[in-house]
């Protein structure tokens, strides 16, 4: 007895090896390394500015490393540098508050956050899970207000802010910014619009009510979200320059980015401390870079949940 085997050869499709290059991911990783290093490179230029020695750093401008390396631009910012050594690498001499800015970033910035998220938060929860007459009208107005470009606010906003008697204070630096922002609403509310409708019947079924509804079930399943709103609008906040410079000049109240700025126009002899410009500058950056090392996937994952492209 013959037996014939019927069974059509299996058909082989070659299989490219996962780690064969290939002239296209070359092509694609040569181009991503360009523009990592086009990214990285100017704060490598700011790290070698702060590393050089004020006095000689024109000598050598073209220079890739530190010219006459020292760490004294960070001890003149940070304020462990006398005034003769500050001025013997070409520092102003001057004294720098750096701690006194930082806390007042940081209070600045954290009241800011929590403002935003919170009413941001109740106003998304109202546009996305309530029904109430001329909701969407009001929402497309909130949208509308994304596209005014925010100098066009900034001298009402000092009208009252100055009528009101509260210059040079936390309160004109933080109010405008404090109750809603147009962002936080429209990015929170696109991840509510995807909660399930039958988790919000549920528990009004349990005798809850809106309030308890929205802090005891939104509230706890939508903290990637939330912490993702707060990280970027921290971000946001911390950069801020032109209004904490227009109401608080005051040393007091003066916000890191403005300090910088009145660091910057310090100049010894007409020449600009750009070391110790370069070494604040790196500090005053680190809190919001150190952010985004930590949580930058969160971030990229949470704005693609909520549909924003």
């Amino acid at each position: 007895m013959v037996t014939v085997d019927t069974a059509a050869p299996s058909s082989r499709i070659p299989v490219r090896e996962a780690g064969r290059p290939t002239p296209g991911r070359v092509l694609a990783w040569a181009c991503l390394f360009v523009i990592i290093a086009i990214t990285l490179f100017p704060f490598y230029w700011m790290l070698r500015t702060a590393l050089s020695n004020g006095t000689v750093l024109a000598t050598a401008g073209t220079s890739w490393l530190p010219v006459d390396f020292t760490w004294g631009a960070f001890r003149r910012v940070l304020g462990l540098a006398t005034v003769e050594e500050a001025q013997a690498e070409g520092g102003t001499g001057a004294a720098v508050d750096f701690w006194v800015y930082l806390r007042n970033s940081v209070v600045v910035a954290g009241l800011i956050t929590a403002g935003q998220v919170f009413f941001g938060a109740l106003a998304a929860y109202a546009f996305a899970r309530m029904r109430w007459p001329g909701r969407d009208t009001v929402f497309f107005v909130i949208l509308i207000a994304l596209m005014v470009p925010p100098i066009f606010t900034q001298l009402p906003n000092f009208l009252l802010m100055r009528d009101l008697g509260i210059l040079n204070t936390y309160a004109a630096i933080v109010l405008p910014f404090l109750f809603m922002h147009p962002f936080a609403v429209f990015f929170l509310r696109q991840f509510f619009l995807g909660i399930s409708h039958e988790i919000e019947e549920a528990a009004r079924l349990d005798g809850a009510g809106h309030i308890r509804t929205f802090f005891r079930i939104i509230v706890p399943m939508s903290w990637g979200p939330i912490t993702t709103l707060a990280l970027l609008q921290y971000v946001q906040a911390w950069n801020e320059y032109f209004w904490p410079l227009l109401v608080g000049s005051e040393r007091s109240v003066r916000t890191l980015t403005v300090a910088l700025g009145v660091f910057r126009s310090q100049t010894p002899q007409g020449n600009p401390d750009w070391p110790g410009l370069m070494a604040a500058t790196l500090i005053a950056a680190l809190p919001v870079l150190l952010l985004f090392i930590a949580f930058g996937r969160k971030i990229v994952d949470s704005i693609g949940f909520s549909g924003i492209k």
